[in-house]
């Protein structure tokens, strides 16, 4: 086990991006079993499975858990406490947009509109602020002959978030989401992987372990509890 040396104040983290492959159903279940009511964060979850599988994960996971579990759509608001899964046969990312706040120009009392345009260095220019994040899902080509792909999603989140974002690597038998966790280690974000020995397949994990410098590396059955405790620290 290595322990983070990222700041742990519990109101920096946004979101939890966990990704996972063959083994992946009995990983989730212990994982998402562990996690208190209380969660207060959004679990996303790329799950490889084939695109014609029935969609019966959902329904699988909830039982096991007390966090209402749904499937990921398009242009959904992400809400804190909630967990999303990524629908078969489909990339999901998730996208925070940026809106202007509402500004007059003192020349001629114009109010400038909400609008995708490049911040100017002005007094008079609209002010950029960030709104709540959503998802977006991608029929694009498959990523590391997966789709969905957890890189795409854990690259999304980073771009996102930033160092308030968790990733997690957990059971599988590729070496996606070995990029996507990178990626989020250097944004500053906090990595967990699960311990190779615990793992049903370990060959994810030990990708990402091979590669990145993770902050944690721990048994299946401490990754939930580590989090709620991460989550928990005073100041």
């Amino acid at each position: 086990m290595t322990k983070s040396t990222a700041k742990l104040n519990k109101n920096i983290f946004e979101i939890v991006v966990v990704g996972t492959s063959l083994g992946g159903l009995d990983a989730l279940t212990v994982l998402l079993g562990d996690l208190p009511q209380s969660f207060p964060l959004p679990v996303v979850i790329v799950q490889h499975r084939h695109k014609t599988s029935p969609n019966r994960l959902t329904d699988f996971l909830q039982q096991k858990s007390s966090l209402q579990i749904t499937e990921a759509e398009d242009k959904e608001p992400i809400a804190p406490g909630r967990v999303y899964l990524a629908p078969a046969d489909y990339h999901l990312l998730i996208e925070l947009p940026w809106v202007e706040k509402l500004s007059i120009d003192e020349n001629d009392g114009t109010a400038w509109k909400s609008a995708a345009v490049e911040p100017i260095d002005n007094s008079k220019s609209p002010i950029l602020s960030r709104v709540s994040p959503t998802f977006a899902l991608s029929t694009d080509a498959p990523v590391c002959h997966a789709r969905p792909s957890i890189d795409v999603l854990f690259e999304s989140a980073a771009d996102a978030f930033g160092e308030r974002a968790i990733g997690i690597i957990l059971t599988g038998a590729s070496s996606d989401g070995t990029a996507g966790l990178a990626k989020i280690k250097a944004e500053g974000g906090l990595t967990f992987v699960e311990e190779p020995a615990s793992a049903f397949c370990r060959t994810m994990p030990a990708s990402a372990i091979a590669n990145v410098e993770v902050d944690w590396i721990l048994p299946l059955s401490q990754i939930a509890p580590c989090l709620v405790n991460l989550l928990t620290i005073k100041n």
